[in-house]
């Protein structure tokens, strides 16, 4: 049964017992996502418009975190995001991550979590989103993107989420130029990334993390 902790910054993450795994940081689960995925890919990827695919939807954290963002941008924003496991509602319901999004952060959460599955959605100014309910090693995304957020389990809690085939899928519908970020910093990881065309930067990582990975399309 997965369980509500709270992180160091005050915001929610769930643990689940059978993975010995957090969706985010105990060190902060809304400040991590902003630093790997807002302020280090959001703020980096100049595409306009901007076409973001995401693996893991999890809480919607990412998403309502670069909901926000559009929404006081001028980009038009089409996020793509897959999740095998959606998270209980009960729970989705318990998650305090409104609290950090600002005044509309509750309308913008709901609104997220209420869209429906496989249909594309205008959640707000700026923002589409489509939650694709889905497997993503047997159901590789199509279209063209120009931002990914890799925000799987870890490589050592679900390894098949991190092959050279996975990366390979990515790369297909990546344009060039265009950027992954992960939390992750594993060798491995970097050299399959490297192989499917794409080149890695290691970066500092947010607290609690010595590192992050930012990877460009060739």
């Amino acid at each position: 049964m997965s369980e509500l902790k709270i992180t160091s910054d005050g915001s929610h993450t769930i643990f689940v017992p059978e993975l010995n795994e957090h969706y985010h940081s105990v060190h902060g689960a809304v400040q991590e996502s902003t630093f790997i995925f807002i302020n280090n890919g959001f703020e980096v990827c100049k595409a306009d418009p901007l076409n973001i695919f995401e693996v893991g939807f999890g809480t919607g954290l990412n998403a309502l975190l670069t909901a926000i963002k559009s929404m006081a941008g001028e980009r038009e924003v089409n996020y793509t995001s897959i999740e095998k496991f959606p998270v209980d509602e009960n729970i989705i319901s318990s998650l305090n991550h409104h609290l950090f999004a600002g005044e509309e952060g509750k309308v913008i959460y709901n609104l997220i979590h209420a869209s429906p599955w496989n249909i594309n959605v205008n959640i707000c100014k700026n923002f589409n989103l489509k939650k694709i309910k889905g497997d993503f090693i047997v159901e590789p995304p199509s279209g063209r993107f120009d931002l990914i957020y890799f925000d799987a389990f870890g490589p050592d809690k679900q390894p098949e989420m991190w092959t050279r085939e996975m990366f390979a899928g990515i790369a297909a519908v990546t344009n060039k130029n265009g950027i992954l970020v992960t939390y992750s910093a594993k060798g491995e990881v970097k050299r399959n990334l490297k192989a499917c065309g794409f080149d890695v930067t290691l970066l500092p990582g947010p607290p609690g993390k010595r590192q992050m990975m930012r990877a460009v399309k060739i």
